[in-house]
């Protein structure tokens, strides 16, 4: 999944802000660390030595205002850290995934079989799901070893 700038370009601009070198360049890292989920201080060293002009406050100001338009999405493993993903429209659901307690190494799964368990939930008609997030915790194959 490969966005557009002229993508991220018009959606800044519906919602009032400028498409700046400086949020293409973070929005530029995040795309190409797709496999990662990546923090604000992650994100940062990754452009430090080639946008030593962005500083950590620009990426945190940045990284909210994205998740604030819908650009990215927070995603929390219990580390105290908050990660990024890039938010995707096709996605019905965001994925989950594979934690391992040992290493710490995320894994995504794209598999999703809760969706029969949530339309079984709204047909009760107490509860309007808008979306889940589901962890597993354990080890990865390196670590079980």
């Amino acid at each position: 999944m490969k966005l557009k700038n002229s993508e991220i370009k018009k959606k800044l601009h519906e919602e009032g802000y400028k498409f700046t070198k400086q949020r293409e360049a973070i929005f530029d890292v995040m795309v190409d660390n797709l496999d990662k989920h990546l923090s604000c201080d992650d994100i940062f060293d990754c452009l430090k030595d080639n946008y030593p002009e962005i500083g950590i406050a620009t990426v945190y100001r940045t990284i909210q205002l994205f998740e604030k338009i819908g650009l990215v999405h927070k995603v929390d493993f219990d580390d105290g850290f908050s990660r990024y993903e890039i938010s995707t429209e096709t996605d019905g659901h965001n994925h989950h995934h594979l934690i391992c307690v040992k290493c710490g190494k995320v894994m995504e799964v794209k598999l999703d079989l809760l969706e029969t368990l949530e339309e079984e939930i709204e047909k009760t008609g107490q509860f309007s799901i808008l979306d889940h997030n589901v962890k597993f915790y354990g080890h990865c194959s390196e670590c079980k070893e």
